[in-house]
Formats: C-alpha cells, sequence, structure tokens
C-alpha cells in the first residue's frame, strides 16, 4: 500500500468515526440545525471532490494529477451542494403538497425522488460537466474571464450526457438512491447525497476498469 493510500484510508476511518461517535455526530447536528446552507458546502466540498479523487486513483493510480484543480473542484461542490440542499427543501415540502392524497411514506419518497430527479438533477449535471470541462481546459484553473457557457456547450460530450448520464443514472441509480435518501431525517439527507456521488463514481470507476482488463 502506497503512503497516499494509508492516507487515504485514515480520512475515511476519520470521517466515519466523526459521524459514529455520538459527541462528535451531536456536533454536526447542532452545525446543520443552525447552519444548513454552509454545511452543505463543506460536505460536497470535502467528500464529493474525495470521490473524485478515489475515482481517479482507480483509473490512472494517482490521487491527484497536474491539472485535476483541486481548490476550483472543492468550490464548485461546494456550491452544488448548497443547491442541492436548496432543491432537497423545495421537493421535499413542494411534493407533498401538491399530491396530499398519497399517504404512503415509501411512495412519497419516490415521487419526490423522480420529480426532483426529473426537473432538477439534469441541470445540475449539466452544470458540474461544464465547469469541470473549463477547469480541463484552463489546466486545473477556473479562469473566470475565459468562462463562457455557450462555447463550453457546444464543446459538451452530448452522446454521453444524454445516453448515459441523464438515460442511464438517473432512473437506474439516482432515483432508487434518492428514494432511500428521502427516507431518512433531513439533517443526514444532504450526507448521504455526497456519499452517493462518491459510491456511483467508484462503481462506475471499477466497471470501466473491469472492462478494460
Amino acid at each position: 500500500m502506497k503512503g497516499s493510500d494509508l492516507a487515504a484510508a485514515l480520512f475515511g476511518i476519520l470521517i466515519a468515526f466523526f459521524f459514529i461517535y455520538e459527541p462528535t455526530r451531536d456536533l454536526y447536528l447542532q452545525a446543520y440545525n443552525k447552519l444548513p446552507a454552509l454545511i452543505s458546502f463543506l460536505k460536497f466540498a470535502v467528500l464529493a471532490t474525495s470521490g473524485e479523487m478515489l475515482v481517479l486513483r482507480i483509473k490512472k493510480g494517482t490521487y491527484l494529477e497536474k491539472d485535476f484543480g483541486l481548490l476550483p473542484k472543492m468550490i464548485i461542490w461546494g456550491f452544488l451542494g448548497v443547491f442541492i440542499y436548496m432543491a432537497f427543501g423545495i421537493f421535499s415540502h413542494g411534493v407533498p403538497a401538491l399530491f396530499p392524497m398519497v399517504e404512503n411514506r415509501f411512495f412519497t419518497a419516490f415521487l419526490i425522488s423522480l420529480l426532483m430527479n426529473v426537473i432538477f438533477a439534469p441541470l445540475m449535471m449539466l452544470t458540474h460537466h461544464l465547469t469541470d470541462l473549463h477547469i480541463s481546459k484552463g489546466s486545473g484553473i477556473f479562469k473566470l474571464s475565459t468562462f463562457s457557457p455557450l462555447s463550453l456547450l457546444k464543446e459538451a460530450d452530448w452522446e454521453k450526457m444524454w445516453s448515459f448520464v441523464f438515460a442511464k443514472t438517473i432512473p437506474f441509480f439516482w432515483i432508487p438512491a434518492h428514494t432511500v435518501t428521502f427516507l431518512l431525517p433531513t439533517q443526514y439527507r444532504t450526507l448521504f447525497a455526497a456519499l452517493l456521488s462518491i459510491a456511483l463514481g467508484l462503481l462506475l470507476a471499477l466497471s470501466g476498469r473491469k472492462q478494460k482488463t
């Protein structure tokens, strides 16, 4: 095992211990109750970016590349985490109000997940794809002065976005996974969502590596 692998394993253990150990878990709950948007920013900045680094390790044998853009990715994931937190609030309150006749807890969670992933998720996924593309074009730097959504839209991998990201991951992973998410207490939903992004990335990386082998 490389030193970087040991460090990554220790980091994962510390994160798990933080949420398992009652005193630190209580600190998290208190902070989330006071500043949910900020905590969502931090969770996604750390966990989702860590997930990308794990995927890179599986694919290329390293956690960081020269053009990876660690800080820009963390900031973008953080802001995406805030928008995800907002979307969770909007859909978890709005969907039950639209369908008051649905009293089954599981089916309500499914409806929330379905509508959120059909309405909000494609835009969020496309935004993430475009910002990643811009970081890659900037050699690991997010240059605001050259950020052009229109030109990036022309360079986007639309075949992959439509045939795989939208048509496969949304119905076969995200809708079922977020059904479980909306069965959880509110304070754990964005945490679970961040962990899901890691899980999906690892599954895809391992699947791609197995096919290559």
